[in-house]
């Protein structure tokens, strides 16, 4: 029974990954088509110069495969991406990968971090809401109103009160960004977590567990937890993917050296390969956080088991 259900879940586990490489195709694929179709190239600017010739702009982009075709570019691009090489900077004359490595590390460092802040606080806060009436509905409400503010804004202003006031460093620092980020997240969380225990919290199975004189703390990790999981789990998945793409922004205003800096300088310098790596690095990294969820699903679910 084992060996079968161990085979079952790798069917899945390989229906996931399989899914997940014609995802990464198209969104290598729709990022070279939309970088290409912006005006100009990393040379353009080179070509108003007038104390570089023509010829040396035209031996640069040959050098570089500028001159060919868009889709002889993306296969040339794609054969060295599956060997492990993202192809060479245009800005730095380095290997993208070199580049991106220890950037992508701090963006997962900080979205990673994140994303712990805002499940350790935002998960007792949404339980806390869900058990009681009135201060549980105004924290709902706060939840709510909190979810209208964007992290661009929270950035700005952590970033102005970090420099007036000395309680964060203005740079360069986990903290800040991290808090900003776990501050948009937590009143996801919270909203999640609230309605998920709602739905069980007065379920006849929990019923008749206090009537056996089960104490409240255990019925709450025994019971009410394990049966709200099922939501709680995809969020979880779904979060990483938006704290990465608002790590970006955040990243740029608090001066975390993470993908955000980068990709910023590399769009304005037309380097396709920073950009292009740099994107399919975020998507990697959502499904990544979708896989996680997915497998979490399988071993706490058993109806997806059963379809699987």
């Amino acid at each position: 029974m084992r060996a079968g259900g161990d085979s079952v879940l790798i069917r899945y586990l390989a229906r996931r990954a399989l899914h997940a490489v014609l995802l990464l195709f198209g969104v290598s694929a729709l990022s070279f088509a939309l970088v290409d179709l912006a005006p100009g190239d990393y040379f353009t600017d080179a070509r108003l110069n007038p104390r570089i010739s023509s010829e040396t702009v035209a031996g640069l982009r040959g050098e570089y495969g500028l001159d060919r075709p868009l889709p002889v570019r993306y296969l040339r691009w794609l054969r060295s991406a599956m060997a492990g090489d993202l192809g060479v900077s245009l800005a730095y004359n380095l290997p993208a990968s070199a580049l991106l490595a220890p950037r992508a590390g701090n963006t997962l460092l900080l979205a990673s971090s994140a994303l712990a802040l805002a499940w350790l606080a935002g998960v007792p806060l949404g339980w806390w809401a869900a058990t009681r009436k009135w201060p549980g509905r105004i924290l709902s409400f706060a939840a709510s109103a909190a979810l209208t503010i964007p992290e661009l804004l929270m950035a700005v202003m952590a970033s102005i009160v970090a420099v007036r006031t000395g309680w964060f460093p203005a740079g360069g620092h986990l903290a800040l960004p991290a808090l900003v980020l776990a501050a948009g997240s937590m009143p996801v969380v919270i909203r999640h977590t609230r309605a998920a225990v709602l739905e069980v919290v007065d379920s006849p199975f929990l019923v008749a567990a206090r009537a056996h004189g089960i104490s409240e703390g255990r019925l709450v990790f025994r019971y009410v937890l394990p049966a709200a999981a099922n939501p709680l789990i995809s969020l979880a998945g779904l979060s990483l993917g938006t704290l990465l793409s608002a790590s970006l922004l955040v990243e740029v205003i608090l001066g975390w050296p993470g993908l955000g800096p980068l990709l910023l300088e590399a769009v304005y310098a037309r380097d396709v390969p920073v950009i292009v790596g740099s994107i399919v690095i975020s998507a990697v990294f959502l499904m990544l956080g979708s896989l996680v969820a997915d497998v979490a699903l399988y071993a706490c679910d058993p109806r997806i088991r059963v379809e699987a």
